[in-house]
């Protein structure tokens, strides 16, 4: 926690460092009448608005420091969230700024902007920005959908283009990040920084690693309709330090997967030589992976997540999970180190085609002297509920099937929309947000 709120720190210093540099170095001193005023205000929402898009940049980047605080579902999220304040601070700081030359040249906004678009550096900020745009367009959720995956990742990439091409109007235009400044040194560190962790965690560290443990497909089992079991083979695999409940992203090199990655759970903490994955089919792509022959090369990134019982608050453990949701939940309880009585397990399906992995569960040395329950069948029509309609006629609710709910730490796993519903009991209930554990894969 303590670490969590030096990094929210660092991300508004970062903004303050950007104004106060600007300040520093004479920004006010050019205010003399309303054109410089609103020139100067362009100035200021084009350097918060570029520090913002590097923080995102270095939250998209998987840098461990932020997983093992954030993890990489809330990092993204607020990624997302930036987007939109981002973009509107790049647009004012090119309307302003249109506006208070053409207020000082005596001239109007189109002239202005012409004249601006005969300048090669300036012409890159404008494509910077179209690029920019494009990408927060197709992040709107009513948008994103529309897309599939590697349509929208393919568009998302431009957003490193859109950063980079926008470089040399900073560094010419207006002396703002004038030579021999500290400001030209603290955001060429900026850039560094932000595109450093990319290359570094997103491209050289992945491929390190797939290098080094050299893993390869060594079987793969059907589970039930449409979910497989990878049973992976490679070097020294107990080194990615793998926490129970962790997940990976992997690239599987064959023809028909090689061009996409997948986030999946381990479905068993990795031996020294051994791995396990368990994939539901929920596309094309995770289809794909089914067909996998052994022998195939596999690429990881990762392990990356806080769904580990690193991250408990409390004495107690309550655990939901439905459908392919119970691999993280698999791998969570194999190495815990529970007590009896410590834990309490609710298995959710809709009928006993989706009781993936459960007769496992019970098995595992860390379960003994602690309950599982399993509950199958449809949700009432009409009702949201996670619950199934037997249950609710019976009066089960979420504190009875865990009576000592307020003391434990609540871990929950499957479709996100049965998720919510879950979290919203576990609230209505009085949980608090700290004990309460969830990982999304959602893009």
């Amino acid at each position: 926690m303590r670490a969590a709120d030096l990094m929210v720190v660092a991300v508004w210093l970062s903004v303050a460092v950007a104004i106060s540099l600007w300040l520093a170095y004479g920004g006010m001193n050019q205010v003399t009448d309303p054109a410089s005023a609103i020139t100067a205000l362009g100035i200021v929402t084009g350097l918060v608005g570029t520090d913002l898009i590097l923080v995102m940049l270095v939250l998209a980047a998987r840098i461990p420091a932020i997983d093992r605080v954030f993890g990489q579902d809330k990092a993204m999220a607020l990624h997302r969230r930036l987007g939109k304040p981002a973009l509107s601070l790049i647009l004012a700081h090119a309307a302003l700024l249109t506006v208070g030359y053409a207020m000082s040249d005596g001239s109007n906004v189109v002239a202005e902007t012409i004249g601006f678009l005969q300048s090669k550096d300036l012409l890159l900020a404008y494509l910077g920005f179209g690029l920019l745009v494009a990408v927060v367009v197709t992040s709107l959720v009513a948008v994103r959908r529309r897309f599939s995956y590697e349509a929208w990742h393919l568009i998302h990439l431009l957003s490193y283009l859109a950063v980079l091409v926008a470089v040399p109007h900073q560094l010419s235009a207006g002396g703002v990040l004038a030579e021999g400044t500290g400001q030209r040194v603290y955001w060429l560190a900026l850039y560094v920084l932000a595109f450093g962790s990319i290359g570094v965690f997103r491209f050289l560290v992945p491929m390190i690693r797939s290098a080094r443990h050299g893993i390869r497909v060594a079987g793969v089992e059907q589970v039930a309709p449409g979910v497989v079991s990878l049973h992976l083979t490679g070097r020294n695999l107990d080194r990615l330090h793998t926490a129970g409940g962790q997940y990976a992203i992997w690239r599987f090199w064959t023809g028909a997967t090689w061009w996409h990655a997948h986030p999946v759970s381990f479905s068993a903490v990795p031996t020294a030589t051994t791995a396990r994955i368990t994939v539901r089919d929920l596309g094309r792509g995770s289809a794909a992976i089914g067909r996998v022959r052994p022998g195939a090369r596999v690429s990881i990134e990762g392990p990356y997540g806080v769904f580990t019982d690193a991250h408990r608050v409390a004495p107690k453990l309550a655990v939901v999970a439905a459908g392919i949701g119970i691999t993280p939940i698999r791998s969570l309880l194999e190495r815990s180190p529970l007590s009896p009585g410590e834990a309490t397990v609710v298995l959710r399906g809709t009928d006993s085609t989706q009781s993936y992995l459960w007769s496992e569960i019970g098995a595992l040395p860390s379960m003994r002297g602690n309950t599982v329950y399993t509950m199958l069948g449809a949700r009432p029509p009409g009702l949201a509920t996670w619950m199934s309609a037997e249950a609710l006629s019976r009066g089960v609710t979420i504190t009875s099937a865990f009576p000592d709910l307020l003391r434990s730490d609540l871990y929950v796993c499957g479709p996100q929309a049965w998720t919510d519903l879950v979290i919203r009991d576990a609230r209505a209930a009085g949980l608090r947000e700290a004990q309460i554990h969830v990982e999304r894969f959602d893009w």
